[in-house]
């Protein structure tokens, strides 16, 4: 009966997509109506083996429903086709500048975009907005040691006022930040402090459509390799898990023990961006040998326990819409790090937040490691991967943990990098069904040399779909997908972009462009 199921789901599919779709391709092993047999080859026996036998690590959609109930509904709206060609020409075709009512499914990003719980929305009415010694801090400092064994926690407005505070606490002019990927704030902070942002990212992390279970992981040997050409210029080593630019891929626990072993032979602090930190550990827990048995919460306090401290943009795996901190296992780093925190965010209790957003905070960090939250959240996008697969969508493989990354100059071939491909894409993406992605490409990545004024191009050309958690429905998952389809058909017709204005650092933000 289920093959039976899966093959009208499949059929009925087809049948919405609005035409036939021609293709030559071949089939995928994460076809959406199929066994996961990639996975299968990764996944701990102890953990995945379903009744017959064969290794899964997602069950399907049909075999499980949303682990929530929705009380509170927000109306979208349809604008016209023309409507939205007139928005995206006004906007400089800088889908930054749409103002969010024109935009029928927002996946610009998953930053702050969450579903609040029932219990976060009640913790805000019990908000304690002292300005000095709130009992919300204290909670939130209660929940980050319990989840991360950090002891000392300071909180920010977000993730990128955290970094500002690290990099102005240990970065100086020269110096050279390594990690497996920087991204596009963080990269900036950096630039902005006059240093270096060096990628280790293994070589498997940059292969686009190669199946791994770890595309996250550090290039060890590079590593090494980066900090015995000075090691006094390296002020820390930053792990991002998960890794954003390639694809919300994981790094493995073995992978981080070695970052942390490499770090302490040469006395360079190691920090987290953990802004998806419960993601990553879902995929551990899934695909990592010896974590079956362990608990989301614990291989957590595994993972931090190599590290000095984190970064966190709380406006992801926390759940919340607004927030990020810094936490310490050092009081003296701590004490340092408020010396830059008092002065930008605020004293040291509040840090440019309210009470009751660290309220919400606090409870989110703690519902954040619920199992079955993560696996509908990482199958969410396992699913619209799937479905992007099945219309012959070119995507990075597999699926990572918050967001769909299509490979852009595989979809537009004839357009060159220098106007922009993954541009075009997201401009077509929102005419086409007035849908907002992401470009994670040239812009976002490439700068322009300040010695040869050439562009410096990224390694990748990616158009990035993040999922908000708790949020849209795989209803709306198959309209991203229709809507794809359509401008895959008319793909050959699609022109690059020219760029008009740019900004010194992080110009994807502001950016404009034209027509070529």
């Amino acid at each position: 009966m289920r093959l039976l199921f899966r093959l009208w789901r499949s059929i009925l599919f087809r049948w919405h997509l609005e035409g036939d779709i021609t293709r030559d391709r071949k089939e995928s092993p994460f076809n959406a109506w199929n066994t996961d047999e990639v996975f299968a080859k990764w996944a701990d026996p102890a953990q995945n083996a379903n009744k017959d036998g064969v290794l899964r690590m997602f069950r399907s959609r049909d075999e499980y429903a949303e682990p929530f109930r929705i009380k509170m509904v927000e109306r979208l709206r349809q604008t016209t086709r023309e409507e939205r060609e007139r928005l995206v020409r006004d906007a400089g075709y800088n889908i930054f500048s749409l103002p969010s009512d024109a935009v029928y499914i927002d996946l610009l990003t998953d930053s702050g975009t969450s579903a609040m719980s029932d219990w976060q929305w009640a913790g805000l009415m019990l908000g304690d907005e002292a300005y000095a010694g709130s009992r919300n801090y204290f909670n939130l400092v209660e929940s980050v040691k319990e989840i991360m064994g950090f002891e000392y926690v300071a909180p920010a407005h977000q993730g990128r006022g955290a970094e500002h505070i690290l990099m102005n606490m240990l970065v100086k002019e020269g110096d050279r930040v390594l990690a497996n990927m920087h991204f596009d704030t963080t990269e900036g902070h950096v630039l902005l402090r006059g240093a270096e942002p060096v990628n280790c990212l293994a070589e498997e992390g940059y292969r686009i459509g190669e199946e791994a279970p770890f595309k996250g992981n550090f290039d060890l040997r590079k590593l090494e390799e980066e900090i015995q050409k000075d090691p006094e210029r390296v002020p820390l080593i930053l792990i991002t898990v998960t890794c954003n630019n390639n694809g919300g891929q994981p790094v493995s626990m073995e992978n981080i023990r070695g970052v942390s072993e490499i770090a302490r032979r040469y006395g360079i602090p190691v920090f987290f961006d953990a802004a998806r930190f419960a993601e990553n550990c879902w995929f551990i827990k899934k695909l990592e040998p010896g974590y079956a048995d362990k608990s989301i919460k614990e291989i957590a306090r595994e993972m931090f326990s190599y590290g000095d401290g984190c970064t966190m943009s709380a406006k992801k795996d926390a759940l919340v819409n607004i927030g990020g901190f810094l936490a310490f296992r050092d009081e003296a780093m701590y004490r340092k790090a408020i010396e830059w925190q008092i002065p930008f965010e605020g004293f040291a209790t509040y840090g440019g937040l309210a009470g009751r957003d660290m309220e919400a905070m606090a409870r989110g960090l703690r519902e954040v490691v619920d199992e079955a939250y993560l696996e509908d959240r990482i199958g969410q996008v396992k699913y619209l991967g799937d479905l992007l697969i099945e219309v012959g969508i070119p995507i990075v493989r597999p699926t990572g943990g918050h967001g769909v990354y299509i490979d852009a100059a595989a979809m537009f071939p004839h357009i060159p990098r220098r106007e922009f491909p993954a541009q075009a894409l997201v401009v077509e993406l929102y005419i086409e069904g007035g849908i907002r992605g992401v470009e994670l490409g040239g812009c976002a990545f490439g700068r322009v040399d300040p010695e040869t004024g050439e562009e410096i191009w990224p390694a990748f050309e990616l158009v990035r779909l993040a999922i908000p958690r708790r949020v849209y429905t795989d209803r709306h998952m198959m309209q991203v997908a229709k809507a794809l389809a359509r401008v895959r058909e008319r793909a050959s017709s699609v022109r690059g972009l020219r760029l008009v204005y740019q900004a010194p650092v992080l110009r994807h933000f502001t950016a404009r462009f034209e027509r070529v």
